[in-house]
């Protein structure tokens, strides 16, 4: 049984990964809109501890078909299972959630469909999210008698505000991709045709950039509502003493001088 679910995972969630270390997690239930099973909330946190752990750089989350992701599958027993209680369910949901968040690498959500309910969080918690024109999100939950989940009540607030969060929670409307750039959700929104090209684009420059100032530039924005000034300015001169002592910044500087492109390892 155990591994008849480990296949079925891998079938759900398809991995690729580039030569200059771009990882792609396809999200693969098209049929059922890319939602999430119960039995794929354990793989979807490992697939995050997996890219953590690994020499990658990039993380580009997407969904198969014609939509990212449409939350959790509530069909299959949403969140949890039969022999689940609710708030037992809810740990792989929120590990899941958890382990994006801590992700030291930057990571982009390629939405390309519909992103609602979890799966609108699970694009708020990338780094950077990039949407076709006919993409939309909803935090859905309120019309299914559920409240929000996958992050959504710590996210939704930095990224709109506390009104406009409270309104997108307990309306649970849909709203397009221009209206969702517009609230500071999405980072671009581009042509349906162009949306591969252009995360292609922005996956390619994050690798090919210098991984150890990328990472702790992410670490402190993350951490800045949590922070004080002075603190901040603490994190940020530490950083560049870890930055100054690494050998990629001698490349960066030594590759300004010689105008060219420099080759950055992440040591």
């Amino acid at each position: 049984m155990a591994e008849a679910a480990q296949r079925e995972a891998s079938d759900e969630l398809l991995i690729s990964r580039s030569e200059n270390g771009v990882v792609t997690l396809t999200l693969n239930r098209p049929a059922r809109k890319n939602a999430i099973p119960p039995h794929l909330w354990d793989p979807l946190r490992a697939v995050f501890h997996d890219v953590m752990e690994s020499d990658a750089r990039v993380l580009v989350i997407t969904g198969a078909g014609r939509a990212f992701c449409s939350g959790a599958d509530l069909a299959a027993g949403g969140s949890g299972g039969p022999q689940t209680g609710p708030l037992d369910a809810m740990h792989p949901v929120n590990a899941a959630a958890l382990a994006l968040h801590q992700l030291p690498k930057p990571s982009i959500a390629k939405v390309n469909g519909d992103a609602v309910g979890a799966g609108m969080n699970l694009a708020l918690g990338c780094d950077l999210v990039v949407a076709g024109e006919s993409a939309r999100f909803s935090e859905i939950f309120v019309k299914r008698a559920l409240s929000v989940d996958f992050g959504g009540t710590w996210l939704l607030p930095r990224f709109v505000g506390m009104h406009k969060a409270k309104e997108l929670a307990l309306f649970g409307d849909m709203v397009s991709a221009k209206e969702a750039a517009e609230l500071g959700i999405v980072n671009r929104v581009v042509a349906d045709a162009e949306l591969d090209d252009f995360v292609d684009d922005w996956a390619n420059r994050l690798a090919e950039g210098p991984p150890l100032a990328i990472q702790q530039s992410k670490r402190m924005i993350s951490n800045s509502f949590s922070t004080s000034f002075s603190e901040a300015l603490n994190a940020e001169a530490a950083a560049q003493s870890v930055n100054f002592g690494s050998k990629d910044t001698i490349e960066g500087f030594k590759a300004f001088l010689e105008k060219r492109k420099p080759d950055f390892k992440g040591r």
